[in-house]
């Protein structure tokens, strides 16, 4: 049976492991955070898309029954879906970032483990992980930020249209 100072020997190196492994861990606990936020913006987003659709579709419906055209609501209700639409591409094009992002990270701490049990030395593979998954981050919480805006723009057009067509008098 070997001796056990033999095992002692390895536990700086494995320490050092765990401890590099730790970051990319804490990355994807971020990455899943941002996952599960934009998830419940991109499905919120869709139903006001179905939301507009229908009130365009109820008005379309309504003209063509006779009723007189309403064009400022038709315009107001396109508009509405264009933003709303907008927004669900900026989602889907963010979560899209998110998960590559994740499953990079994931394959950092992989490598990180790799490396270690292996004696590799392959340190550009894990700077070029990093980068990339560190980018992807980056650019998703771009698409998020601007998501942002385009909600904020289609709020503010709705109360716009909402104070022009429903004055207090």
């Amino acid at each position: 049976m070997p001796h056990p100072a033999i095992f002692l020997r390895d536990v700086p190196g494995a320490l050092t492991a765990l401890s590099a492994m730790v970051t990319p861990a804490i990355l994807v606990s971020a990455c899943g955070a941002l996952v599960l936020t934009t998830s419940q913006r991109l499905s919120r987003s869709l139903e006001r898309v179905r939301a507009v659709a229908a009130a365009l579709k109820s008005l379309r419906d309504a003209t063509a029954a006779g009723a007189p055209p309403d064009a400022d609501e038709h315009g107001y209700l396109t508009q509405q879906l264009v933003f709303s639409a907008r927004r669900a591409r900026l989602l889907q094009q963010a979560m899209t970032c998110l998960y590559l992002a994740l499953g990079i990270f994931v394959a950092s701490i992989v490598v990180i483990g790799a490396i270690e049990v292996l004696a590799l030395t392959a340190a550009w593979l894990l700077t070029g992980l990093a980068l990339a998954g560190s980018g992807m981050f980056f650019y998703a919480s771009v698409l998020l930020i601007w998501e942002s805006r385009v909600a904020l723009r289609d709020v503010g057009s709705e109360t716009d249209y909402l104070v022009q067509h429903n004055p207090l008098a």
